[in-house]
């Protein structure tokens, strides 16, 4: 955390280029007579009540120099929600395989991995955890010599040296809800919950929970062979699964669950909960292997909701065939810090394995050790079980979950012809989705504001009047362009993406701000701002088109729900030599379709960069 006290604070944009930058993205999406209407709205918006508000906004900030403007009403907006998490919140990164493949033995698997994300909490815990940098010019600062000067730089300044070599300390602020952490229903707002001082492991397995601690009264970790043996101990349990699995009420709207949650404490269970709440985490251990990556998907994105407890900061999730991913709870922190984890996590226990197929388990005494929860259940409760896994089952059936991989090139021939990869992924989703349904959409890009202090994230905007217009150009007017102009439209529209990105990375995006702004207005009981009533503004924020995009050694892939009924969730990687996708729709929309169009779009972009003629 040796950055944490000097990072610099996320600024609050001046409201007019809010404003401008508000009216940028919503050009593509409107005809001329929405687009006046919705400028009229903004300006008036801007001199008006957006004014005051912008100016309180500034005051309150200011008097909260502690924390990010934004930090207050993204939790809110997460925790008030009371749509059910999975699904519509929760996200998924799967970890690549062991590349020793004997240790993708399901037990080693599982001990090793647990064994990795304890030493990653406690070297967290005792303050020894390396600071996360961004670098920009990694030969420069990420260098032993580096890190040995900048320990000296009193943490009070330290980011300041850490600048003049180009390097961008991360906020950390979210890390300490890794572990022990649980979000709780509560009626109109959840809690988020965390006890540092337990000392268990909560394992899931064919809808049974079992608890074990993993850290002695010392504080020490248990041997691996101990928790290598408490976990064969569970793998080799014969209890047939519950009648009703509890995990499914995880899934359940929020204040319904929040409902059967109390009536659950009044039932007798409330030591049963708090050992599940106070957990280090959820180790789910599914009983089946993963056939192809579209079941893996379906597997780690929402699996089996009696072997999950969605709730938990995150559930760390082993198939029979030692296949591991992560899926996160969103309300107490972003990607940046479960991808530090699963990076760690990924290199520990691949690197410095804590037990090997040779190792035996320990001969300790597991029955004693492990203790399996019981819940005790009235007819309310086996009810809510029951409706919740009606209501489960409907949701997962009716989402599709389809993905490709195009191998004619990636990031390395796209930064050869001097073009964002980035933006090239992006482009092929907007000219896609044109070919597919005839229009331009609400998109919505997630960008991280890590380097500023409790920073969270921003939105990119990918869909411009410069993409609208090459996707025009390529999916309906190729033969009124020549192979050099549909060049030029490529570089015009990455060179605009490169600047929506450097700004949203900067705390320079629009929607936080407006969020702010409107959030500020409702909490102090003043009525809705005509800005906000707007249809545009309803229509820009609800994101058909939902992306995100993390590339690392330790992720095979990743992914998330749609946002919208009627979206598409899509989660992609431009890799060296080729780009992949995941995306999750309903039946709204046809997904295996859309894919096929970006495929398209992926192969004529390459084709016109390499300078090669298009056919229709």
């Amino acid at each position: 955390m040796h950055y944490q006290k000097s990072l610099p604070r996320l600024p609050v944009p001046k409201l007019e280029d809010t404003i401008t930058r508000y009216l940028n993205a919503q050009k593509p999406l409107l005809n001329d007579d929405q687009f006046r209407k919705t400028e009229e709205l903004a300006h008036a918006f801007e001199k008006g009540i957006g004014r005051e508000l912008h100016e309180q906004l500034v005051a309150q900030d200011n008097q909260n120099k502690h924390t990010s403007y934004i930090t207050g009403p993204w939790f809110d907006m997460y925790l008030k929600a009371r749509e059910p998490v999975v699904l519509n919140f929760n996200a998924f990164m799967s970890f690549n395989p062991d590349p020793k493949s004997e240790y993708n033995d399901q037990l080693i698997r599982a001990t090793n991995m647990t064994v990795s994300a304890i030493r990653f909490m406690k070297t967290f815990r005792a303050g020894y955890l390396e600071p996360e940098v961004f670098h920009l010019n990694p030969e420069k600062s990420d260098t032993e010599m580096f890190k040995k000067i900048i320990r000296f730089v009193p943490s009070s300044i330290s980011w300041f040296g850490a600048y003049m070599v180009n390097a961008y300390p991360l906020d950390m602020s979210q890390y300490f809800r890794l572990f022990n952490s649980t979000r709780l229903p509560k009626l109109n707002r959840d809690e988020l919950y965390t006890d540092e001082k337990a000392k268990h492991l909560l394992v899931l397995r064919n809808g049974n929970f079992y608890v074990f601690d993993v850290i002695d009264r010392d504080g020490n970790m248990l041997e691996p062979s101990e928790i290598q043996a408490h976990l064969k101990y569970i793998l080799s349990d014969n209890s047939p699964a519950p009648a009703f699995p509890l995990g499914y009420l995880t899934s359940e709207n929020r204040d319904t669950w929040a409902l059967l949650r109390k009536n659950l404490l009044d039932n007798g269970n409330e030591e049963a909960l708090q050992k599940v709440d106070s957990a280090m985490f959820c180790l789910s251990l599914d009983d089946f292997a993963v056939k192809d990556f579209v079941h893996l998907s379906h597997t780690m994105l929402h699996g089996d909701a009696a072997n999950r407890w969605y709730d938990k900061s995150f559930n760390l999730i082993i198939t029979k065939d030692g296949t591991a991913g992560i899926n996160f709870e969103h309300s107490w922190g972003d990607g940046v810090a479960v991808l530090r984890f699963q990076n760690e996590v990924f290199k520990d226990s691949t690197k410095t394995p804590a037990i090997s197929p040779q190792s035996q388990p320990a001969s300790v005494d597991s029955s004693r050790a492990v203790q399996k929860l019981d819940f005790k259940l009235n007819d309310a409760l086996k009810a809510g079980i029951t409706k919740a896994k009606q209501k489960f089952d409907a949701t997962v059936e009716s989402l599709s979950v389809n993905m490709i991989q195009f191998q004619e090139g990636g990031k390395e021939l796209l930064k050869q012809k001097k073009v964002s990869p980035d933006a090239v992924a992006q482009l092929a989703f907007q000219m896609a989705f044109l070919r597919q349904y005839d229009q331009t959409v609400a998109t919505y890009e997630s960008c991280s504001t890590a380097a500023f202090k409790h920073g969270r994230t921003e939105t990119i905007r990918p869909a411009s009047i410069y993409t609208k217009k090459c996707s025009e150009a390529f999916v309906k007017e190729l033969s009124k362009h020549s192979t050099e102009e549909l060049h030029n439209l490529i570089v015009e529209c990455s060179k605009y993406h490169g600047r929506l990105t450097k700004e949203a990375a900067m705390g320079q995006g629009f929607d936080r701000h407006l969020f702010s702004l409107r959030y500020l207005a409702l909490s102090k009981g003043l009525p809705l701002p005509d800005f906000y009533q707007d249809q545009a503004y309803a229509r820009i924020n609800h994101n058909i088109i939902s992306t995100s995009t993390l590339v690392s050694p330790a992720v095979q892939l990743g992914g998330f729900g749609p946002v919208v009924s009627d979206g598409f969730g899509v989660g992609y990687q431009v890799q060296d030599d080729w780009i992949g996708c995941n995306v999750s729709s309903y039946p709204a929309r046809n997904g295996k379709e859309f894919l096929q169009c970006i495929y398209k779009s992926l192969e004529d972009i390459f084709n016109v960069l390499k300078g090669k003629k298009i056919g229709s």
